[in-house]
């Protein structure tokens, strides 16, 4: 039942008794837009007051609202509509005559609307009058309106609402018309229909990938928040892709970072609703979900191009408790000849917790442990985490000292001192990620360490930012920004808990603006720090991200649990971030807290071999579980499962620069590669590599099979068992063998050419190694595929790279090279050529 929950944030209202009619309020129970998002039991009253309808009369179980907006709701009226170079705009002036049901309403906004692109709308609504904060992202800049526009645009003035159209064939993308326009200082709401239920995106969560649209309340504001169903979690993607009837896509996303709400209501319709910023949104017409990644990714930025080492297989543990320790996890992986590219540590390895430094006593050997990776080929990553220790002696520790001379720390918004939180080291400060000074400030820190011990990557952690307690040691003040007349329902019940205070000052604004970014604005500086020290590209990896994170580095999904649903969700997490522009994503395999057992770390190896980001950690008060620390005979199929990554990498390392130069995704649900395939749709215990590759892992207790879908066409078993098996599929179900010490199934869908490598027990050692292509025709005998290939490392300015297209049409196999910089020596020594029947 809703608002049966006490909630202690209650909008504030002018008293007004109001009555809709009963006509006026005669709305179905699936098209009622919620007047009344708190949860407070004396709802009537407060409802009325708001001018809405009040109808309890529903099934006690379900959420239809009790208060919603009547037909004739009064909001704003658009007026001095006129074209413009870049689409058309107008004034929004709020209704003359009605009185202000929400606290300090705007009473004149500007409507900008962009025809950006052919296929990307933009609509901007903001204060006419005076400038409200607007996410400091890099988006595109366009002179003139497009042409061959494939949407239609049209307004209603009294009250103001709009409509977006596909033009071909006239579906009904956004229509803000079935709700009022709410626009005040600290409450923002936009209501819309939509074509579909097929819904994806709007992250970060835990959950389906198709997202449920029966009442469901998504919550956006960074926290750092064990993954659970219905909390806000680490990061805040409002973006979503809706697939349509007949299978062509379209997106939404709205650019704000303050603490929002997305619901999702069964009619279908959408309600957007934010306690800050602006009302910024871009439109997306696909019209295949790809393109509108694409499209997405054309605005918050492409993905960067890793180095090629992280596409390998990496270890870590909270809880090595010395370099000796971790360094024998090393030798111990190298003895039993399971690859691995990459040794983490977690913050056992600092000395008292303090950024920027190691533990000489219990970490001694560290730079020897590092300079014998280097040596083997392997590389080094540790974790940072933003909070600073400003309680050392003055002079010991520079990463304060430094901080104050440049002033670059948040600040406490009653002392204008350094606001001061509980982190691992005890009490912090917090740097400031949107000060000029940061970038210098960062990079000398990173670089001080550098000296020491010669990392590779950098792992940022608890940047949502995370405190242990609410707000500060010395509290929050009173006011509006730390107890807003709205609060969503965020996880905690407060916008402080477990960070900043919302009022916190940062060099332009304040923390309840840029809580969210506080994620992607250290990837950057960490990212640039890490370019300008290696001259090299860089490798971050983040907890907390927000659109445009993608440009800078990866995200793994947190501190999940080791059980066997956190292994089948962390599929969802997978696609949703190549939906979101950062594919370099991955789960920790075996599940971070919790316990693990041989059975479920196997499974876990098997699917995260094929994590676009392959990392196995876990907790110190769990027991060790890396592949080593299992029996012989489960480390076969773990090792079994990684060398087949080793094989794939070339496929999957041209999967990143295709993301990169063209936005596309790396890992993909088959809902976005087979969207006109209906069965495809809820299917999200599969995945996919680009378009070539089909992963159907086991993923539940005791299982020996898997019932694997298969798109109709052609699809080749890529398993040593049965290489080159083809299933011909009408659009099926097949039961798949999967033994728990066999093979994860791999299928390459017919039309593919993929090209792979002999793997060794890391990427340095592979890529001396020769070139294999695995040739899987279609029903045409047709196939094509590509291999791009660089040095592994140097910055994308400075790169020589060759690509090499691969076309199988008749009895020809022929290779096209193109950017032949490329000056290493490749050799191709394997090609096998699936399905045919006589030999050649």
């Amino acid at each position: 039942m809703r608002h049966c929950r006490v909630f202690s944030f209650v909008l504030i209202l002018q008293t007004i008794w109001f009555s809709s009619s009963a006509q006026e309020c005669s709305i179905s129970k699936v098209n009622r837009i919620d007047c009344y998002p708190e949860t407070v039991p004396s709802v009537q009253e407060h409802c009325e007051n708001r001018g809405c309808c009040y109808d309890p009369k529903i099934d006690a179980n379900d959420d239809v609202p009790w208060c919603f907006f009547p037909t004739d709701y009064k909001s704003y009226n658009l007026t001095n509509y006129k074209p413009t170079i870049f689409g058309f705009q107008g004034m929004l002036t709020l209704a003359s005559g009605t009185t202000h049901h929400f606290t300090k309403e705007i009473q004149q906004l500007k409507l900008q609307v962009f025809f950006e692109t052919e296929n990307r709308l933009r609509v901007k609504i903001v204060d006419a009058r005076q400038s409200r904060f607007e996410v400091p992202i890099t988006t595109p800049k366009v002179t003139n309106a497009a042409t061959n526009l494939q949407y239609k645009v049209e307004t209603r003035s009294d009250p103001f609402g709009f409509i977006v159209t596909r033009k071909d064939n006239g579906v009904v993308i956004l229509n803000t018309t079935v709700g009022p326009l709410i626009y005040a200082d600290q409450f923002i709401q936009l209501s819309s229909s939509l074509p579909t239920h097929d819904i994806y995106g709007l992250g970060e969560r835990r959950g389906n990938a198709l997202v449920s649209t029966n009442w469901n309340r998504l919550l956006f504001w960074a926290r750092d928040q064990i993954p659970k169903d219905h909390a806000n979690l680490y990061g805040d993607h409002p973006f979503y892709i809706g697939l349509e009837n007949d299978g062509k896509a379209h997106g939404v996303f709205l650019l704000n970072s303050n603490a929002k709400e997305i619901e999702l209501q069964p009619s279908p319709a959408v309600t957007w609703r934010t306690i800050g910023g602006i009302l910024d949104f871009y439109v997306f017409l696909g019209p295949t979900p790809e393109a509108v990644v694409q499209q997405y990714t054309d605005v918050v930025g492409k993905p960067f191009m890793p180095p090629y080492w992280p596409l390998g297989f990496h270890l870590c543990r909270w809880g090595y408790g010395t370099s000796e320790n971790t360094w024998n996890k090393v030798k111990e992986m190298r003895a039993a000849k399971i690859p691995q590219d990459v040794q983490w540590n977690d913050i056992d390895y600092m000395q008292q917790h303090l950024d920027f430094t190691y533990n000489h006593d219990k970490f001694n050997t560290l730079p020897n442990m590092v300079s014998d990776l280097h040596n083997n080929g392997q590389h080094y990553v540790m974790i940072i985490d933003p909070g600073i220790s400003n309680n050392q002696p003055k002079g010991n520790y520079p990463a304060y000292d430094d901080g104050m001379e440049l002033d670059v720390f948040i600040k406490d918004p009653t002392t204008m001192e350094p606001i001061v939180g509980v982190v691992w080291p005890g009490a912090t400060v917090f740097p400031d990620y949107t000060h000029p000074s940061i970038g210098s400030y960062w990079e000398k820190q990173l670089l001080r360490y550098y000296e020491l011990v010669k990392f590779d990557g950098v792992w940022i952690d608890m940047n949502e930012p995370s405190n242990f307690g609410t707000g500060s040691k010395s509290g929050c003040p009173n006011n509006t920004l730390e107890n807003p007349p709205y609060v969503p329902h965020v996880t905690g019940g407060a916008l402080q808990d477990r960070t900043l205070c919302s009022s916190a000052i940062h060099h332009s604004t304040t923390h309840y603006n840029v809580h969210s970014l506080t994620g992607l604005f250290e990837m950057k500086a960490t990212s640039e720090a890490l370019e300008s020290i290696r001259k090299k590209r860089s490798f971050v990896i983040s907890r907390s991200t927000f659109p445009s994170a993608g440009l800078y580095g990866g995200h793994w999904s947190g501190d999940i649990t080791s059980t066997w649903e956190d292994l089948r969700k962390s599929i969802v997490s997978i696609i949703n971030f190549n939906m979101f522009g950062i594919p370099m994503v991955g789960a920790d395999i075996c599940g971070f807290s919790g316990f693990t057992n041989e059975e479920l770390c196997i499974r876990w190896m098997q699917l995260g071999a094929f994590y676009p980001f392959s990392r196995n950690h876990n907790m110190k008060a769990a027991k060790a579980q890396a592949p080593v620390d299992f029996s012989t005979s489960a480390q076969v199929p773990m090792r079994n499962a990684l060398l087949k990554r080793y094989l794939l990498l070339p496929y999957l390392y041209t999967l990143f620069h295709s993301a990169h130069v063209n936005g596309t995704t790396v890992a993909r649900g088959l809902f976005l590669e087979f969207p006109q395939d209906s069965n495809t749709r809820k299917i999200d215990e599969q995945f996919m590599w680009g378009s070539g590759l089909l992963i159907s892992p086991a993923l539940y207790q005791s299982a020996s099979t898997v019932n694997a879908y298969f798109p109709a066409g052609f699809w080749y078993d890529c398993t040593t068992e049965n290489l080159g098996k083809r299933i011909n599929s009408n659009g099926q179900y097949e039961t798949l063998q999967s033994e728990l010490h066999g093979s994860i199934p791999l299928h390459i869908r017919g039309g593919n050419i993929i090209p792979a490598q002999y793997p060794d027990l890391n990427t340095k050692k592979s890529r001396k190694n020769p070139f294999l292509l695995l040739v899987a025709p279609d029903n045409t005998g047709k196939a094509c595929g590509e291999l791009y290939w660089d040095d592994g490392e140097s910055l994308m300015t400075e790169n020589p790279s060759i690509t090499i297209n691969f076309v199988l049409s008749g009895t020809s196999l022929t290779s096209y090279p193109s950017n032949t910089g490329y000056s290493g020596t490749m050799l191709l020594s394997y090609v096998s050529i699936f399905g045919i029947t006589s030999k050649p």
